[in-house]
């Protein structure tokens, strides 16, 4: 039997509530596939400044750095806004992905057809819709020199190198091949010396890629096509900033973002969260969509451990739950059943399983009477 050592990061708000989650469905998917997975559980985020003063203790990137994967629920949350910017729950997210050397972020944003009257968007527009933002992670604006404020003035700097921007057009290439061959390199050459440089690099690794289409787009376009015609899009790569952006937009095409999930990736270690917030209201109530942490345990089964059968198992769970129209909350239809979020993890083992639906209906019937 193969074993892998997993870091969890439940963090804050209802981190711990759809981690839960997602370590049992984690269980029982190993449990199929003959798998063992080993979890070391440690603090991050609020709650870490809470016991420790930081967000991030050396002992905790420590752990990270050994384990095979790291999954993370969410950080942050008004409770901890008064911190200094250095100590922010953030922060201490930032330097976990630099520390790991996590320079790719995959966001993919693919439409159920059981939700589709969930975004707001007319399903003409996304039925079929199936995007993946790729994010450089670890370096332009959010990490270059120099950088500070004072009375008078904010100041930031945005810059790339080679090494950076080859690395992050290979991934968007590779993923490509494995889809449907289109990039669409995002920048704003118009205006910034720095994106004519990210233009210049990419086309120059597309020389490798010839079979993949590349086409280029600025910024702000780029926002309006995603929310115009989402299905012109296949992958698309994009700086730290931009994609910042552009995968939050990607994201609420599909109606919530407590759906999605995303991988940041480097070449050692790589780290799976839900694209949501930590929902501090939420917090507690048994109400918090579990799908996105659920969802980027498969996308962990896949890239890190190339499981895609066990991925594909959580996956087709995730539809075939959503048509037999369980909802959390936070993407109630009307004619829809609203569950908690034990309840629709309870609904994703029992479809994992592949049992008899006498589970489902009891549930149904829970929640209904």
């Amino acid at each position: 039997m193969k074993s892998y050592e997993i870091a969890v990061l439940p963090g804050d708000g209802i981190g711990p509530e759809i981690m839960d989650a997602a370590l049992r469905v984690l269980d029982l998917v190993g449990r199929e596939f003959n798998v063992q997975f080993n979890y070391k559980e440690e603090l991050f985020g609020g709650c870490s400044i809470d016991n420790y003063g930081v967000p991030l203790r050396d002992e905790t990137s420590k752990v990270c750095k050994q384990s095979d994967a790291v999954l993370l629920g969410a950080v942050g949350g008004p409770k901890w806004d008064t911190q200094p910017h250095e100590n922010k729950p953030e922060k201490g997210l930032l330097e976990l992905r630099k520390s790991l050397g996590l320079y790719a972020n995959l966001r993919p944003a693919k439409i159920y057809n059981a939700l589709i009257d969930a975004s707001s968007l007319r399903p003409n527009v996304i039925r079929k819709a199936d995007v993946m933002v790729v994010r450089e992670l670890i370096g332009g604006i959010y990490f270059s020199k120099p950088r500070g404020m004072d009375h008078n003035k904010g100041w930031n700097t945005l810059s790339y190198n080679r090494k950076e921007v080859e690395r992050i057009t290979r991934t968007a290439f590779e993923l490509a091949r494995k889809r449907d061959n289109r990039v669409t390199s995002v920048h704003k050459a118009n205006v910034l010396e720095s994106s004519q440089f990210w233009r210049d690099v990419v086309e120059d690794i597309h020389k490798e890629y010839s079979d993949v289409y590349l086409n280029e787009m600025y910024v702000d376009n780029a926002a309006m096509q995603l929310v115009r015609d989402p299905k012109q899009f296949d992958v698309i790569l994009t700086q730290n900033l931009f994609g910042d952006i552009l995968s939050d937009i990607s994201a609420m095409i599909t109606g919530s973002l407590g759906m999605l999930p995303s991988a940041s990736l480097g070449e050692k270690h790589s780290i799976y969260e839900p694209v949501h917030g930590t929902a501090p209201k939420m917090t507690g109530n048994n109400k918090a969509n579990p799908l996105g942490m659920i969802a980027s345990v498969a996308m962990m089964l896949h890239y890190t451990f190339d499981l895609p059968d066990a991925a594909s198992m959580i996956y087709d769970a995730i539809n075939e739950v959503l048509e037999l129209g369980f909802r959390t909350e936070d993407i109630a239809t009307r004619n829809t059943t609203i569950v908690s979020t034990s309840g629709m993890r309870d609904l994703i083992l029992e479809k994992c399983e592949d049992k008899s639906d006498t589970i489902i209906e009891m549930v149904r019937m829970s929640y209904e009477g």
